[in-house]
């Protein structure tokens, strides 16, 4: 890890709470938590092909946010975990007592330790944030059970020119990580895990939003 990468990791961070503060400001919470809980709602019915979640799943929700997916899974052993959980409690951007079936925890992927295995980890809109992505990686891979799930989705790059720039020029600072999404699933299989889909789930200009479902 070298300094540079730290320091940019920990500017992406300040300006992730600071994009919260201002998204949610003007918002009236408990609509937006409806809207979020409809949304993952959706995507939960998008991907029960291939996951279905029984009750009583041990689940884990890392690089959650303050509107994670484990606000839809009630009923299961639930970990929320994320590195900035405890500036969003203390700026009013999560009530953890309304998820009282969710253990948060302040832990950045890089952290991820838990003896405990899980059946299924999802880890939304995160893996582009991190400072190690190698390391990440290896902890997911270890925190799974054997036959466990990772759910895994993330904005992957569509020109592998401008993909290039985005890593060479700051061109998109709070997210440390410019990849493609085949640069993604190599992650994945070169641990020997199994994609069981890869689905295009939005498109933008430069970026394609790509949900992945692999098996341990």
């Amino acid at each position: 890890m070298t300094t540079n990468t730290s320091a940019k990791w920990k500017l992406a961070q300040n300006l992730e709470l600071k994009w919260w503060k201002n998204y949610l400001k003007n918002k009236d919470r408990n609509q937006y938590l409806e809207w979020k809980c409809n949304y993952w709602s959706k995507f939960l019915f998008d991907i029960e092909k291939y996951v279905e979640l029984p009750e009583h799943a041990s689940i884990l929700d890392i690089g959650c946010g303050p509107a994670g997916i484990f606000m839809n899974l009630k009923g299961n052993h639930v970990i929320a975990a994320d590195s900035l959980m405890q500036q969003y409690v203390n700026n009013n951007l999560l009530s953890q007592e309304k998820f009282p079936w969710v253990q948060f925890e302040q832990l950045s992927m890089e952290a991820l330790h838990y003896t405990e295995k899980f059946d299924y980890i999802f880890c939304l809109n995160a893996i582009n944030h991190v400072n190690n992505i190698e390391k990440c990686y290896d902890n997911l891979y270890r925190a799974l059970k054997p036959n466990g799930f990772l759910i895994i989705s993330t904005d992957a790059h569509k020109y592998h020119f401008l993909k290039k720039i985005f890593q060479w020029i700051p061109g998109d600072m709070l997210h440390p990580v410019q990849l493609d999404i085949y640069e993604y699933l190599t992650y994945l299989t070169s641990r020997n895990m199994t994609i069981l889909d890869n689905s295009r789930y939005a498109t933008e200009a430069i970026f394609d939003y790509y949900v992945t479902i692999a098996k341990k």
